[in-house]
């Protein structure tokens, strides 16, 4: 069993910039991707970025592609997401998850288990 905690997110101005945390407890991650994605009210969750828990391999959704990046600290077990640049559309609740089964590298949010509560991201006009 994993648990994942976000943090970081926030209210702030379109142009402004916010680091999200994602911090895993519970059991190893080798070999497991963990992923971010976002749900804005009434629409589906879709996913923003990944990346592999070993080599550090990187995909972003095409909306936040040179704004957002993914990081993880394995010491620290955390997961970031920079985001820069952010405009109006980028507000959404905010969730990290893990890959259900180790190597999977799927974008979908069906095959992320383990999320976490999600942290608000508000940007402003």
């Amino acid at each position: 069993q994993v648990q994942l905690v976000e943090s970081g997110g926030g209210l702030v101005q379109a142009g402004g910039s916010l680091r999200l945390s994602c911090a895993a407890s519970g059991r190893t991650f080798s070999n497991y991707a963990m992923g971010w994605f976002r749900q804005a009210p009434g629409k589906e969750r879709e996913f923003v970025a990944i990346i592999t828990w070993g080599a550090g391999s990187t995909t972003y959704a095409e909306p936040v592609k040179g704004r957002f990046t993914i990081s993880r600290d394995n010491a620290k077990r955390t997961v970031y997401l920079q985001m820069n640049s952010l405009n109006p559309e980028d507000t959404a609740v905010y969730y990290c998850a893990v890959a259900r089964r180790p190597l999977d590298y799927s974008l979908h949010p069906a095959d992320f288990t383990s999320w976490g509560q999600g942290t608000q991201v508000t940007v402003s006009s």
